[in-house]
C-alpha cells in the first residue's frame, strides 16, 4: 500500500522519523524520568527564546529567569503583530509551518512552528489516534470540517484530504436535504472513523434520530468518532453514541499548539505531557492545586521558531486530583461552546462557520484585535470589533462577499467599531451569539 500520508509529511519537510523516534523515547520514561524531562525542556525552551527571540526577550523584560513562576503569562493579544517580528533568529516565514488560529475566542492571530516541532505534533496525534486502531495511511476518515470555497483553497484542501485518506463533508450547510446526501455517502463508502466539529455532528445525530437510523447499520465499517473544537456535553455524547453507533472520543486541541487532551480508552481525558506543559492558574497567575478551577496555561516544549510559553489559551478547566506530571487528567473543560445560526432559507450553519468568514478580516498587521458576531434576526447580524483603525469600505465589501459565499446571499450586516467588547463573567469572549 502506498503510504500517502507519510509521504505528504516528508514532502513538506517535516522530519517524521526523528520526531517519532524521540516521541517513542519519551513514552518509555519512568515517572521520575518524565518529571526531569519536563523540567529540562521547560528551562531549555525559555532559555532558547530569551537568547534567540528579540520579541520574547522584550516581552519578558529581562535576559534571564530564576523561577518558573516569574515568567509572565502570554495571551492571544500578545501575538497580534506581524509574524516576522515574532520569529526567532534563523527562522523566516518561508522555513516554518505557518497557519492562522480559528479566532473562536475572538482573538485571531497568525502563528508559526518550526518543522521539527510540527513533526513531533504529528507524532503525538498519530500515537493517540492509534489508541483506537486508527492508522492515517490506511483508515478512511469522514471529516466534518469547513473548507475554503475559493478555487485555490478548495483544491488545496481536497488534495490534502486525498493524501490523508479523508472525505470531507462541508459544514456550511447542514439542512435536512444536505444531511440526506451525507447519509447516502455513508451507505456507499467504507468509512473507518469520523472526525469533526462537535456541533456539526450533533446536528447530524439529531437528523438520524428523526429518521430513527443508526449510522453503523448504514456504514458497518465505522469504528469510532472523534469530536473536536467545541464543548461536548454529556447529553450530546449520549445522543451521538446512540445514533452513530460507535464510541465518541473527546479531543481538545489548538492549532497553534498540539492535541492538548485526548480521551483515552479508559474514558479519561488525558493531557499531552510529551510535547506540552499544562498548568491551571488562578487570577494572579499562581498554580492551583489539582481539583481547583482556573485558566488553562500551556507551554510548547519543542517550538523554537515561535514562543508559546505560559500561554493563556483562553479556556477555563480543572485538572483531576489523580493527575501526575506524567499523566495529567483534564477533569473538566468550561466554555468553548458555539451556537448554530439558522438562516432565512432554513439552512443551519454552526458557529464555527464564522471562522471562514472572519478569515477575511484577519490581517497580519494585527489591525482587528477582537470581534464578536451576533445574530439579531434570521437575516440580520451585527459585528462589533476593536481595531487600531476603522474597517474601510473595501474591507467591509470583502467580508460581505465572504458571508454571501459561505452562508447565503441577502443577509444584512452592520459593523460597529468599539473601544472594548463585552465578556462573560469568566472573561471569555464568545465569537458568535445567536439571539434568535
Amino acid at each position: 500500500m502506498i503510504r500517502f500520508f507519510d509521504w505528504s509529511l516528508l514532502l513538506n519537510g517535516f522530519p517524521m522519523k526523528e520526531a517519532i523516534s524521540e516521541f517513542k523515547r519519551i513514552l518509555t520514561l519512568s515517572e521520575t524520568e518524565h518529571s526531569e524531562f519536563v523540567e529540562k525542556r521547560k528551562n531549555e525552551i525559555v532559555a532558547y527564546h530569551l537568547q534567540h527571540n528579540t520579541y520574547y526577550r522584550d516581552f519578558v523584560g529581562r535576559p534571564t529567569i530564576s523561577h518558573w513562576a516569574e515568567i509572565p503569562v502570554m495571551t492571544k493579544k500578545d501575538f497580534q503583530k506581524p509574524l516576522a517580528e515574532r520569529l526567532s533568529e534563523g527562522y523566516s516565514e518561508k522555513t516554518v509551518f505557518k497557519n492562522k488560529t480559528s479566532g473562536s475566542s475572538g482573538d485571531p492571530f497568525i502563528f508559526a512552528k518550526d518543522k521539527y516541532a510540527h513533526a513531533i505534533t504529528w507524532a503525538s496525534i498519530i500515537y493517540r489516534f492509534g489508541w483506537y486502531s486508527i492508522n492515517f495511511n490506511q483508515s478512511f476518515q469522514a471529516r466534518f470540517y469547513g473548507i475554503p470555497l475559493d478555487f485555490f483553497g478548495y483544491t488545496k484542501e481536497r488534495i490534502k484530504d486525498f493524501l490523508g485518506k479523508r472525505y470531507r463533508f462541508s459544514i456550511f450547510d447542514l439542512s435536512d436535504k444536505v444531511l440526506e446526501n451525507v447519509l447516502k455517502k455513508f451507505s456507499r463508502k467504507k468509512f473507518d472513523y469520523i472526525n469533526g466539529y462537535t456541533s456539526s455532528l450533533v446536528l447530524f445525530a439529531k437528523f438520524l434520530q428523526q429518521k430513527n437510523i443508526i449510522l453503523t447499520d448504514v456504514c458497518p465499517t465505522l469504528k469510532v468518532c472523534m469530536v473536536t473544537s467545541e464543548m461536548l456535553f454529556e447529553e450530546d455524547k449520549i445522543l451521538l453514541e446512540k445514533y452513530l453507533g460507535v464510541p465518541v472520543v473527546n479531543e481538545y486541541g489548538a492549532s497553534e499548539l498540539d492535541l492538548i487532551a485526548f480521551q483515552n480508552t479508559n474514558g479519561e481525558w488525558q493531557i499531552n505531557s510529551e510535547t506540552l506543559f499544562v498548568e491551571v492558574l488562578d487570577d494572579n497567575n499562581q498554580p492551583l492545586p489539582y481539583g481547583q478551577e482556573g485558566k488553562i496555561v500551556i507551554t510548547s516544549l519543542f517550538n523554537k521558531a515561535h514562543p508559546f510559553i505560559r500561554y493563556d489559551i483562553g479556556d477555563i478547566g480543572i485538572l483531576d486530583e489523580k493527575s501526575t506530571v506524567q499523566k495529567p487528567i483534564l477533569k473538566k473543560l468550561i466554555g468553548r461552546t458555539n451556537d448554530v445560526a439558522i438562516l432565512p432559507s432554513g439552512k443551519k450553519s454552526p458557529g464555527l462557520t464564522f471562522y471562514y468568514v472572519t478569515k477575511s478580516i484577519i490581517e497580519d498587521d494585527g489591525n482587528v484585535k477582537e470581534f464578536i458576531i451576533r445574530q439579531l434576526q434570521k437575516d440580520t447580524f451585527e459585528i462589533d470589533y476593536v481595531s487600531k483603525k476603522e474597517l474601510d469600505l473595501s474591507q467591509i465589501k470583502k467580508i460581505e462577499e465572504a458571508i454571501a459565499l459561505y452562508l447565503e446571499p441577502g443577509l444584512n450586516f452592520s459593523f460597529n467599531r468599539r473601544e472594548t467588547l463585552q465578556r462573560t463573567t469568566r472573561g471569555k469572549l464568545k465569537q458568535f451569539q445567536s439571539m434568535v
